[in-house]
């Protein structure tokens, strides 16, 4: 199953993409005799997963069953934004492929190294990245994100998939000047559309094994990036059981996964973005992120 947010920004709605169109979410809800409350839930991604995941999976069933009674709308004429615009949090993990930790010279970390995003950075699957004017080392970050899908505190390892609603490409775009002026990195990151996401939440039965997806960058054509999900440092599992006994874990929750090698700052010499390159940042079973650099503002 893969739910879309469609629309614009500030006024996002949850769909469910049925082989390259899509039917909204809330009209299904409404066809599956769904009482006020719930079509109002359906109408965004997030609201949606607080319903649970038995829920999200029935309207998958309705769309797909009675498709001819919905409005069918082509995928490719809607504006996709970030499939959770609201999240409670957006966790992002650093150093966790061992080649790239091997790259920038890191020694593996002993614990998930995490940090913070917030929504002002999620934009959609083809919308620009904008940097600020103060920063000159624009380094891109292609990314397994988990949206988790229930909520949960001390969970454990081996039932974390369990809390997983999907998963999505996440492009952990970083200045890299700004983020090491501070040990805590945040300045780098928390920028304005520094986390395009997307194309859609996929849900875990569409993907073979979460562990074993390729993940590669290309940036005007060129591979840059070109690892796999297989040499994470700390699994997806790992990485949910150890951040949740720090939080509880909420629906609509975005956590980043980090990034294998081939950052723009660790090659020679640095590639670092420019306006008017075009980032394309791909997921093995998930899709891709084509996202270009507009100038700095």
């Amino acid at each position: 199953m893969r739910l879309v947010s469609y629309g614009k920004p500030g006024a996002w709605t949850s769909g469910i993409e049925l082989e390259g169109s899509v039917v909204d979410t809330a009209e299904v809800a409404r066809l599956a005799g769904w009482n006020a409350e719930g079509v109002a839930a359906a109408r965004t991604n997030r609201t949606l997963l607080k319903l649970g995941l038995d829920a999200v999976h029935q309207l998958h069933g309705v769309a797909r069953n009675k498709s001819g009674h919905l409005k069918s709308m082509a995928r490719a004429s809607l504006r996709l934004g970030p499939p959770i615009p609201d999240p409670q949090k957006i966790v992002c993990i650093g150093l966790n492929y061992h080649d790239h930790a091997k790259e920038v010279g890191a020694t593996p970390p002993t614990a998930p190294i995490f940090f913070a995003k917030y929504p002002n950075s999620l934009v959609g699957e083809k919308d620009e990245v904008v940097p600020p004017r103060d920063t000159s080392k624009v380094d891109y970050e292609a990314e397994l994100a988990v949206i988790i899908g229930r909520r949960g505190r001390y969970i454990e390892e081996s039932s974390a998939l369990d809390h997983v609603a999907g998963i999505m490409a996440f492009n952990d775009v970083s200045a890299r000047d700004l983020q090491l002026a501070n040990q805590l990195w945040t300045g780098g990151k928390a920028i304005d559309t520094f986390g395009p996401c997307g194309p859609a939440l996929v849900t875990l039965d569409e993907i073979a094994d979460i562990q074993n997806l390729a993940v590669r960058t290309r940036v005007d054509g060129d591979v840059l990036q070109d690892g796999n999900t297989s040499s994470m440092i700390f699994s997806v599992a790992q990485i949910i059981a150890f951040l949740s006994r720090i939080m509880t874990l909420e629906p609509g929750d975005i956590i980043a996964t980090g990034t294998p090698a081939g950052v723009a700052s660790a090659h020679k010499p640095a590639r670092f973005l420019k306006s008017g390159n075009v980032v394309e940042v791909e997921i093995e079973g998930i899709g891709l992120l084509r996202n270009r650099i507009a100038e700095a503002v």
